[in-house]
C-alpha cells in the first residue's frame, strides 16, 4: 500500500506563495496520473491540478495562470507551486495517485490513493 505525506501547508497573507509537496513510499509517481485536491466544510473535495502519465496538464479555472503542478519522479515528489493566493482558496489540500484511465472526478475507488492533507490558510 502506498503511502502519500503532504507538507508546505501554512498560514499566508492574500497575495503570498506557498510551495506544497507529497512525498510517495514507493515510485508510484512514474507510472499513475497525479494530483492536488482542495476540500472546505461542508463542500465535495475538488481537483486542483492535476497531471496524467502522458503528461496532459489539468488546472481548476480558479486556480489556472496562479497554481503549478510538477512531480520529480526521482525524488518521488508532487509539487504545487501556489502564487497570487485569495482567501478563497483556504482548505485542506490533499494529494493524489490514480491508475491511469481513472477519471479526475473519480474520488472513491481501487488504485485511487490520497495523502492525509495539509491545511492553507489564506489571511490577513
Amino acid at each position: 500500500q502506498v503511502q502519500l505525506v503532504e507538507s508546505g501547508g501554512g498560514l499566508v497573507q492574500p497575495g503570498g506563495s506557498l510551495r506544497l509537496s507529497c512525498a510517495a513510499s514507493n515510485n508510484i509517481f512514474s507510472v499513475y496520473a497525479v494530483g492536488w485536491y482542495r476540500q472546505t466544510p461542508g463542500k465535495q473535495r475538488e481537483l486542483v491540478a492535476g497531471i496524467t502519465k502522458s503528461e496532459l496538464y489539468k488546472y481548476a479555472d480558479s486556480v489556472r495562470g496562479r497554481f503549478t503542478i510538477s512531480r520529480d519522479n526521482d525524488k518521488r515528489t508532487v509539487y504545487l507551486q501556489m502564487n497570487s493566493l485569495i482567501p478563497e482558496d483556504t482548505a485542506v489540500y490533499y494529494c493524489n495517485a490514480r491508475e491511469p484511465g481513472v477519471t479526475w472526478a473519480i474520488l472513491d475507488r481501487r488504485n485511487v490513493y490520497w495523502g492525509q492533507g495539509t491545511q492553507v490558510t489564506v489571511s490577513s
